[in-house]
């Protein structure tokens, strides 16, 4: 998930994506609209003593909104840093936390493979929420607060333990779908621990969103969406590692000798004769024997059809080239591909000569190959036309 990079804590980015700059004041003045209503609960539940119709005046409401709304991003964010700091103790690698429209994310630089690892991180976030559910309400009852700072404490107390139980609602990849699978991979295998759980999201991500359709809370309605999408990629993603273990680009790659190539000097109308003829979407540039470039059918669009005879490869091809090893992980290819926005990389030997390409087509045909009962990297090869010995 990308976003705004505002600083780092611990070490970790801390960025805020565009729906969250949009959220917060939405946030912020929803809980204005409901400060005189909430006066009730909160007194019933801490103690609070506010008076009702105190906090009504001018634009006090939208100043307790949005103090209560920044304090309980902070919240979810002191949230993500109890998974980050959990991760990072067993040895995970962090990319960074990202608050967003429905919340935070931490972004780990690999999932956890270890069923108690991802118990503890799983569980972490949820035990900080709880932490400072329990630590707001101490403030309440031990600290003599005026009634605007007991409503916004009060408020805080009361939602991060809203947010620690709905978090651990069993809807994969909530925090209690991953305490569901890490206890599912206890008796069986990731790939099937993680289907069974993404199916109990989905199921889950069904009733919120009917609950949200019935209700008229398009914000749940929209949160039941992410987690169906979610628990589906998130399942996917998982099914993928598992087929390509011990696979890597050089089992799937197309060799250097078969790769289909262009020289700087070819025009782009002759570029794009060759996609249509050959059925290919990028092409690698070479002059001299060297790698010099990346063209792909994006980079050809970009050249209005009366140019397209004046303007050659080597005016619109990309420099920046995006490559990996033959022995580099089937799997790391996929995500580099992801990461970059690509659907194929070139394959260089340790010299930086070509010497093969991969696409994400030829990752989804040796998945297909493996998820039928075929072997990649073993003594099996998809050459097109069906699995032949290598």
């Amino acid at each position: 998930m990308r976003g705004i990079r505002v600083g780092r804590v611990a070490g970790i980015p801390i960025q805020l994506n565009w729906t969250f700059l949009v959220i917060l004041p939405v946030f912020a003045w929803l809980i204005a609209q409901q400060v005189q209503r909430l006066i009730e609960p909160l007194n019933g539940v801490l103690g609070l003593g506010v008076a009702p119709g105190s906090l009504t005046g001018g634009v006090l409401p939208l100043v307790l909104g949005s103090a209560a709304a920044v304090g309980l991003f902070l919240s979810v964010l002191l949230h993500e840093f109890g998974h980050a700091l959990a991760a990072r103790r067993y040895g995970y690698g962090i990319q960074s936390i990202t608050l967003w429209l429905f919340g935070g994310v931490a972004q780990f630089e690999e999932n956890p493979d270890d069923w108690r690892a991802e118990l503890v991180i799983a569980v972490a976030g949820p035990a900080v929420s709880v932490g400072l559910g329990l630590g707001f309400g101490a403030v309440t009852r031990a600290v003599s607060l005026p009634d605007t700072a007991a409503f916004v404490v009060g408020y805080l107390a009361l939602m991060n333990v809203v947010l620690a139980a709905f978090n651990m609602l069993p809807g994969f990849p909530m925090d209690g779908g991953r305490v569901l699978r890490a206890l599912l991979a206890s008796s069986y295998s990731y790939p099937k621990a993680t289907k069974i759980a993404a199916d109990v999201g989905k199921l889950f991500a069904f009733l919120m969103g009917f609950v949200g359709i019935l209700s008229q809370d398009w914000l749940l309605v929209g949160l039941a969406l992410f987690v169906y999408v979610a628990a589906s990629g998130e399942a996917q993603q998982t099914a993928l590692q598992a087929a390509f273990e011990d696979v890597t680009v050089g089992d799937i790659m197309t060799p250097g000798p078969e790769v289909k190539t262009v020289t700087p000097r070819t025009s782009v109308a002759e570029l794009l004769d060759k996609m249509v003829r050959e059925r290919h979407t990028g092409y690698p540039v070479i002059e001299n024997g060297r790698l010099v470039g990346m063209v792909t059918l994006e980079d050809a669009q970009g050249v209005r059809e009366v140019e397209q005879d004046a303007y050659t490869v080597g005016d619109v091809m990309a420099t920046d080239i995006a490559s990996v090893a033959p022995e580099t992980d089937a799997m790391q290819a996929l995500q580099a591909m992801q990461s970059r926005g690509v659907g194929r990389l070139v394959v260089v030997d340790d010299a930086g000569e070509l010497v093969g390409l991969i696409s994400r087509t030829d990752l989804m045909t040796a998945f297909d190959i493996i998820r039928r009962g075929g072997r990649i990297g073993g003594r099996f090869r998809d050459r097109g036309d069906g699995v032949v010995p290598r």
